[in-house]
């Protein structure tokens, strides 16, 4: 299936809208995390830990969406957003939000 962040596909015309399609995950950050990512603050440089949640947060998210359009017939997901907000206590969770508009693109399997 094509996920798209564009509102078109080159070439390749909207056959049929079917509508909004949406995936969010929460995941939380560990202690550890936390620790290594406060170090990291001090000293400077990349967090990986917490860049590694964000793509697993990501792929969740993206993963339910198609799931969820590919439920309704579609073939591609157009005009992408992805959200991220930090929630719970402290903001101790990442909230990962994908949403898009579920279609059929001519020409595509």
């Amino acid at each position: 299936m094509l996920i798209t962040t564009t509102n078109q596909v080159e070439g390749k015309k909207v056959v049929k809208y079917l509508g909004l399609v949406t995936g969010e995950t929460i995941i939380g950050a560990n202690i550890f995390k936390d620790i290594f990512a406060g170090i990291r603050d001090i000293v400077g440089g990349r967090s990986g830990s917490y860049e590694q949640v964000l793509r697993e947060g990501k792929n969740t998210a993206v993963n339910e969406m198609q799931q969820y359009a590919a439920a309704l017939g579609a073939n591609a997901v157009i005009g992408v957003d992805l959200d991220y907000e930090t929630v719970g206590n402290g903001g101790s969770m990442l909230m990962v939000a994908a949403s898009g508009t579920a279609v059929i693109l001519e020409d595509l399997p």
